[in-house]
């Protein structure tokens, strides 16, 4: 005869085992209901995430990085069924591909292969496959095998037609083929065309023979103790070019010309000589020919010196400037047809309406940048932070970089449904976007205003209200303190900072960008005092910000309010708040044109 305690314990091991081979699982007390562990553990693993990738200062550890991808791992082997094992994989191979940016080594951007690899064999119908073969497209092409890039590219266009990422693809391909036609074309010219001088003659400038010592055997330096160049970028248009050479660390550096032979008037190309550098691999050249650019080559100049020789073709003048957090060398080059383009703003109608360049007239003693203002037809608009850098956090967890991308949003569509004019956004969406990117954006659209939009943070909780600010020199602390948030650096850096903004600013930027951050200024805290009760007035403010450095027309940066502020958290967490903060600054740009429209009548 069977007890009553053994028939239960039977009907519970009955029970467990029919549960485990249903699939189904047994919260533990406490569990939230309806919640799986695989989705408990993945929101554990991503707020640990979340914050990592929110604090720039951890990111020096490799345990930091390697740790968290561990866990990402452990997931997806644990709970393989669970949709949660695609993020935990995507995020992972993320880490390695973001690892590899700091670190250079081959084995991270494996590893990055290898997640997204899984990814794509295990969960090839999820909605990360097509991301993480654009990934790998990427990565191919980091590793120097655009065949392989070319490859994955056109796989993602056939296997997914409809996926988000088939422009960026498209993109990519169509580089890929300007490179291989630019290539064949040299290949082409040069059969059959005797070479008339040896490769390097005592006539060759030094610059010359840099380059060519390079590609020679046991000229390339050993990288010990030395900084590593980690990358070459840039962006054109017919009027502007940026190029970014990205460094592993800060370093010195020095720069000169190279004059033409035949017109000793003429630039011929600019060189940059990175000091205590190496160039890991043999050489880095990148075809421009947008008109200002020829080419830009980087290559080993001696065992402990990387140049950079810049070839020019129509160029009228140039600025070289060092950034930091990460170590990057700027080169702004204006073209030559960047005045002619300006002087087709250089009179002013009467009666000229917004969005048109005006007709000629005496501009008087106006500034260009004043007499610009009258033919205000595009204005670019910056959401500041996005991506991986999510901006300062609220008291319960607000994050600036979606608060300002909605103010932006907004904005966007006032100020084209008022002015009529043209605008662009740096960021539609939740991406990072470096920060002399964002400058480039507005050069090469040839804004006449660029406004990047901020929520203010501060060590001290109960500071609040509403600033603006516009590139200049500043000895104000609290300025400081901002500007080295908003760069990601320090106020030593910032410091340092300072001594090349003399050569970068004009004064009647300057003063222009002052006009426009004192309008909208007074036009967004008029907005929010007539609305809401305890708004601050904290004025119109100057200091040395990265994403306004470069900036070839009317700029300034405004902090809408303090995130870090219980109050104005709150505030800015209402789509309300957002939409006076939006016509507030419409306001200020509107005030701004009506008053240049006035001063010239």
């Amino acid at each position: 005869m069977i007890s009553s305690r053994c028939l239960r314990c039977a009907i519970v091991i009955s029970l467990l085992v029919f549960l485990a081979l249903s699939g189904l699982s047994v919260s533990a007390p406490g569990a939230r209901a309806g919640t799986s562990p695989a989705e408990r553990s993945y929101r554990e693993i991503k707020a640990r995430y979340n914050h990592f990738m929110g604090s720039p200062e951890q990111w020096g550890s490799r345990r930091n990085w390697e740790r968290l991808s561990r866990d990402f791992d452990k997931l997806a082997r644990t709970y393989p069924h669970s949709r949660k094992a695609v993020d935990a994989l995507y995020l992972s191979g993320g880490l390695y591909l973001s690892l590899y940016n700091y670190s250079g080594r081959k084995a991270d951007l494996d590893q990055a292969s290898r997640r997204y690899g899984r990814l794509l064999k295990k969960y090839p119908k999820s909605r990360l496959a097509d991301d993480a073969l654009y990934n790998l497209g990427l990565i191919a092409l980091k590793a120097r095998d655009s065949r392989k890039a070319k490859a994955l590219w056109q796989r993602l266009l056939r296997e997914y037609p409809s996926s988000d990422m088939r422009d960026r693809a498209r993109i990519g391909l169509k580089k890929l083929q300007r490179a291989d036609q630019q290539v064949a074309g040299k290949r082409k010219n040069s059969r059959g065309i005797p070479r008339k001088h040896p490769r390097v003659t005592k006539k060759k400038s030094r610059a010359t023979r840099g380059e060519v010592r390079f590609s020679q055997k046991g000229s390339r330096g050993t990288g010990k103790g030395l900084a590593r160049v980690r990358d070459l970028r840039h962006w054109s248009s017919p009027t502007y070019t940026r190029v970014v050479i990205d460094l592993d660390r800060a370093i010195q550096f020095s720069k000169g010309i190279l004059k033409d032979k035949r017109d000793h008037q003429k630039t011929r190309s600019i060189y940059i000589n990175l000091k205590n550098t190496y160039l890991p691999e043999v050489n880095r050249e990148i075809p421009i020919n947008d008109g200002i650019l020829r080419k830009v080559k980087v290559s080993q100049f001696n065992s402990n010196t990387v140049r950079a020789v810049i070839h020019v073709a129509d160029i009228d003048h140039y600025k070289i400037f060092a950034l930091n957090h990460p170590s990057r060398i700027v080169i702004d080059v204006i073209g030559a047809g960047y005045k002619k383009v300006r002087k087709r703003y250089s009179g002013t109608a009467r009666g000229h309406k917004p969005g048109r360049p005006a007709g000629k007239s005496s501009p008087g003693t106006l500034s260009l940048a004043r007499q610009l203002g009258l033919g205000v037809g595009t204005i670019v608009i910056d959401a500041g932070h996005g991506g991986k850098d999510s901006g300062a956090i609220s008291p319960t967890g607000g994050q600036e970089k979606k608060v300002v991308l909605d103010i932006a949003r907004r904005l966007k569509k006032i100020l084209e449904q008022r002015l009529g004019c043209r605008v662009i956004m740096t960021r539609k969406d939740d991406r990072f976007i470096p920060l002399e990117e964002r400058t480039v954006i507005a050069n090469t659209h040839k804004a006449d205003l660029f406004v990047s939009i901020h929520a203010n943070a501060s060590r001290n909780r109960r500071a609040h209200g509403i600033e603006t600010y516009f590139l200049n020199l500043s000895t104000d602390r609290q300025a400081m303190e901002l500007a080295a948030m908003e760069n990601s650096t320090s106020t030593k850096n910032i410091g340092q900072l300072q001594s090349i903004l003399h050569d970068l600013m004009q004064n009647s930027k300057i003063k222009e960008s002052s006009r426009l951050a004192a309008c909208v200024q007074h036009s967004l805290v008029g907005k929010m005092k007539g609305c809401y009760s305890k708004v601050k007035n904290l004025g119109v403010k100057q200091a040395p910000f990265y994403v306004l450095i470069g900036a070839q027309m009317p700029s300034i940066l405004v902090e809408t309010s303090f995130i870090s502020n219980k109050m104005e958290a709150k505030r800015l967490a209402s789509p309300t708040y957002r939409q006076k903060i939006a016509e507030g600054i419409a306001d200020g740009i509107q005030r701004y044109i009506d008053a240049i429209k006035l001063a010239v009548r």
